[in-house]
């Protein structure tokens, strides 16, 4: 079954850094929770606030081991006045034998505010 897994997270600063290392946070969550392989990973679609520049948060995941062949983009959310600043969300499309309810989709730091009926899974 083809299935999408959701995530997002925040950071305090537009440091190349700071996107890095919550991108690399979430996704690993991501991961772990759902048991993903890159060989399952159809496509991983990350977007960032506007305020959030200073690095192409994919690169995160070109540093995990085998997941070099699996296609990334990274967009701009649409700049919704009032909404969550400073926030990386990303969606994968995966091949799994879980359940839409059995996902995990992860919600971090201040990005709980997003979902918070899955946030506490």
């Amino acid at each position: 079954m083809i299935r999408g897994i959701r995530g997002a997270i925040t950071v305090k600063e537009n440091t190349s850094d700071m996107i890095l290392t919550a991108t690399k946070k979430l996704i690993m969550k991501m991961i772990v929770e759902n048991h993903i392989k890159p060989d399952a990973v159809a496509q991983v679609i990350m977007t960032v606030t506007n305020d959030l520049n200073a690095a192409f948060p994919a690169k995160a995941l070109r540093e995990l081991e085998n997941w070099n062949y699996v296609p990334v983009m990274c967009m701009q959310e649409i700049p919704v006045p009032n909404s969550l600043e400073m926030c990386i969300r990303v969606m994968m499309t995966v091949e799994t034998e879980l359940s839409q309810d059995e996902i995990n989709h992860i919600y971090l730091e201040r990005a709980v505010i997003l979902r918070p009926d899955l946030a506490n899974q």
